[in-house]
């Protein structure tokens, strides 16, 4: 349905530009985008403005549907540059903890899933447009990258479900008091998940699937992440709202998955 499509892409493109915003703000990248670094290097202020600055006029430029195509690859690009030639070194060689464990890719992981929704956005929008008009000179290298942009997605969605059963404590406890048996909807997310992923990589039923995984996230959004940017607006430089931003970003890229043109 075009409308779940468009608002996926409004719900990607309105946190992509309120990270920009958020980044601008703190003066300091986030582990969302950026590893942490073990010394600090002189000048990075500049990249940092420069990073949050095109983050928001991508973002907002993929909202009200202005040069769309371009922006996603540009953001598509830069996502995945990151998470290849930062995040994994980092991760391997840099990061005091063990890499076999799960939940120290976190980060890297949702900054995968935005480099995935990005290329996602952007193959949507070439099989929805084929005017002349509509093309750009920077098609080539992203375009061919823009058919795996549903599995860098679901990669991170399967990887979050597994962590559900790894990490149960942890999830349980962001599940809000007033909601009863705790433990069963951590393993129902889990499921879901990683149910989810699997069948956008195997292309079953996507439409029905990732829909319902973008209700899932946004329900998420509503219940768990957004009193808890509420609460703690600042802590760990405004994590939490960072939070809840990549859930409106993961909603937003299962509605645009879900509602693709191509036969699935």
């Amino acid at each position: 349905m075009k409308i779940l499509s468009k608002t996926g892409r409004i719900f990607y493109g309105s946190a992509i530009a309120a990270t920009g915003i958020q980044q601008l703000f703190f003066k300091d990248f986030f582990q969302i985008l950026f590893p942490p670094l073990p010394y600090k290097i002189p000048g990075l202020i500049f990249l940092i403005w420069l990073v949050s600055v095109t983050l928001f006029i991508a973002g907002t430029s993929i909202c009200l549907n202005f040069k769309t195509r371009f922006f996603a690859y540009l953001l598509g690009c830069i996502f995945l540059f990151f998470f290849i030639f930062l995040y994994i070194p980092y991760e391997l060689f840099v990061s005091p903890y063990s890499p076999i464990h799960l939940g120290v890719w976190v980060q890297s992981l949702k900054e995968l899933a935005y480099a995935g929704g990005a290329f996602a956005i952007a193959g949507q929008v070439t099989s929805n447009t084929n005017t002349a008009k509509s093309r750009s000179s920077f098609i080539g290298f992203p375009e061919k990258i823009a058919p795996f942009g549903p599995v860098m997605f679901s990669i991170t969605m399967i990887s979050f479900g597994v962590s559900h059963f790894y990490y149960t404590g942890t999830v349980e406890n962001m599940v809000p008091d007033w909601i009863p048996f705790h433990r069963f909807w951590t393993y129902f997310a889990g499921i879901a998940l990683i149910g989810s992923g699997f069948s956008i990589v195997l292309k079953f039923r996507i439409n029905i699937i990732g829909n319902l995984l973008g209700i899932m996230i946004l329900i998420w959004f509503i219940v768990l992440h957004i009193p808890d940017a509420l609460a703690n607006p600042v802590i760990n430089n405004g994590n939490e709202v960072t939070s809840m931003f990549s859930a409106l970003a993961f909603s937003g890229i299962a509605f645009v998955i879900a509602n693709s043109n191509k036969k699935s």
